[in-house]
């Protein structure tokens, strides 16, 4: 789905002059991307992969709050690319938000493409990433904004004695173009990963990884910020670090109240700022991350992927044991581990990190997502019952048009896309039943956006539907972050479940995921002009 925010010209201008203003003393920094296919060996075999400046994952940008990034992306590869700045809100200059079709044609190969990154109040990590087909799978990496100590903010924690990104990501042993390709020509579900990685590495549990494992070496004594991220492509994960605690201070380049933990679950999209102590007694312990999955009856990747954490002694790394402890990480299908998790996320909400949670709501929607089927001829797709997968939300599966939709709205150019996406399900009916009618699985397709008036405030009920594979349900909006202010199991109850929101300390985030059967309500002022795409991320999504 997406959105427009209409706002008239005066408005637009005083928007530009204000915030040119605000970010006048940030700095600009340069950078350069490469995007090539490049050799890489994983579990026993070599193939090219597409990466950024030979790196997979890609570069760790480390800038500053409110800094401009001028980024030069050169395509060498043999694919149309797009680069996505996941959780940036881009304020003023849609143009540069990445995703193809929607804020701009892709960058072909041999092309060149300049792009603006202009951060507002982002602070703590978030990534980018490819925003075409399922190159985002190998094209991605960290993107670290620090406290800008100019204007005399910090961490709302003493500061770490380092920090390090910690990417999740998957390998597949075939190309991932051709596990796409192949994907969209059945309409069956894809292949499932071979295994996931940390940092770019299976770990000791996959054949002929064991000697590239990734290693983390610490002091004894200090504390460090790891960055987390999920770039998997479509799964939540589950994260602990053996015999040592976490305790959670950010998540989607916002601080959060700390809190201690034994375990993390991380939807894709998502970030996590975990603070770790290394306060055990020196040797080597396994980092671990495994599946989250709550389909029934869907194929998954149940392998778990490992990372080494290393104490020094002295000048010198500890020697690993033949065995290092392995964390506990609770089982594929504990929803009930995965949601105690991510209920506790809260919003510092002090002096000074103030929250602006909107109170009165000028524009209400409830959209409903859903997997579905399309029927093929003659039963001729290897999806159920010989249809494609695919996804939907209000019923309505999204189709990619062959001009950005950002180009369009702004020459006005006609037939590109239509403005109906409706501001409720076209149709009521018990989403979270046990067996919903078969004739419910058949969305309509389309390219709907839902116009938004500047400066409205608005809320969105995400509601999970029981429709051929009831899961969870992760979801990212562009251009914005958002406040997670309820949740809940079952059908939303639009009398009785708002007088349970949270409206003094919810967290602020730009991905979540809508839990299986369940339900999710954001809020948020639309004071960026553009055209922001919401994101299921889900494989069935054109």
């Amino acid at each position: 789905m997406l959105s427009i925010v209409k706002v008239p010209v005066f408005q637009f201008l005083g928007f530009i002059l204000l915030s040119s203003f605000l970010y006048s003393q940030a700095l600009v920094r340069h950078y350069t991307f490469v995007v090539e296919d490049t050799p890489y060996t994983r579990l026993c075999s070599t193939k090219n992969i597409l990466t950024v400046n030979g790196q997979f994952p890609g570069p760790t940008l480390y800038v500053n709050k409110g800094d401009t990034i001028i980024l030069d992306v050169y395509n060498k590869a043999n694919y149309n690319i797009t680069i996505h700045w996941h959780g940036v809100k881009q304020p003023r200059n849609p143009w540069s938000d990445g995703p193809e079709y929607i804020t701009q044609c892709p960058i072909r190969s041999g092309e060149r493409f300049s792009q603006k990154i202009i951060l507002s109040n982002e602070e703590g990590t978030l990534w980018w990433h490819a925003h075409s087909d399922w190159s985002r799978a190998t094209v991605h990496g960290a993107f670290v904004i620090y406290p800008n100590h100019n204007k005399g903010s910090g961490y709302p924690f003493p500061k770490p004695h380092a920090d390090v990104p910690i990417i999740f990501s998957e390998w597949w042993k075939k190309d991932i173009v051709e596990v796409y390709n192949e994907f969209r020509r059945t309409g069956a579900d894809p292949n499932i990963s071979d295994a996931y990685t940390i940092n770019g590495q299976p770990g000791h549990l996959y054949p002929c990884s064991k000697s590239d494992t990734y290693k983390l070496t610490v002091d004894q004594g200090k504390t460090y910020l790891l960055r987390l991220i999920n770039a998997a492509v479509e799964d939540i994960l589950f994260f602990a670090i053996a015999n040592h605690q976490l305790t959670v201070v950010g998540t989607d380049g916002s601080y959060t109240k700390p809190f201690k933990t034994g375990y993390i679950t991380i939807s894709p999209g998502q970030t996590i700022d975990v603070l770790l102590e290394t306060n055990q007694p020196p040797s080597h312990y396994y980092m671990a991350a495994r599946v989250y999955s709550s389909a029934e009856g869907v194929d998954f990747d149940n392998t778990t992927t490992t990372a080494l954490l290393q104490y020094n002694i002295g000048n010198k790394s500890t020697t690993p044991p033949s065995n290092p402890p392995l964390p506990y990480l609770p089982f594929y299908n504990d929803t009930k581990a995965s949601v105690n998790f991510t209920g506790k996320l809260r919003s510092l909400a002090n002096e000074d990190h103030p929250i602006d949670v909107p109170v009165n709501i000028s524009s209400k929607l409830i959209f409903t997502v859903s997997v579905n089927t399309f029927p093929c001829a003659n039963d001729s797709c290897l999806g159920p019952n010989g249809s494609r997968l695919s996804a939907s939300m209000n019923n309505i599966s999204f189709s990619l048009p062959s001009t950005d939709i950002l180009k369009a709205y702004y020459n006005n150019i006609s037939g590109i896309y239509g403005s109906q996406f409706p501001s409720k399900p076209p149709l009521v009916f018990n989403f979270t039943a046990e067996t919903p009618p078969m004739y419910l699985n058949t969305p309509k397709k389309g390219t709907e956006v839902r116009v938004v008036e500047y400066n409205s405030t608005v809320e969105i009920v995400l509601q999970g539907t029981n429709l051929l594979a009831g899961t969870d349900h992760p979801m990212h909006l562009h251009g914005y972050s958002f406040y997670v202010v309820g949740w809940g199991f079952g059908n939303f109850d639009k009398e009785k479940d708002p007088l349970g929101y949270n409206l003094f300390d919810p967290p602020l985030q730009n991905t979540i995921a809508v839990p299986k059967n369940g339900w999710a309500a954001i809020r948020f002022k639309a004071n960026n002009p553009g055209i922001y795409i919401y994101i299921y991320i889900y494989i069935y999504v054109a």
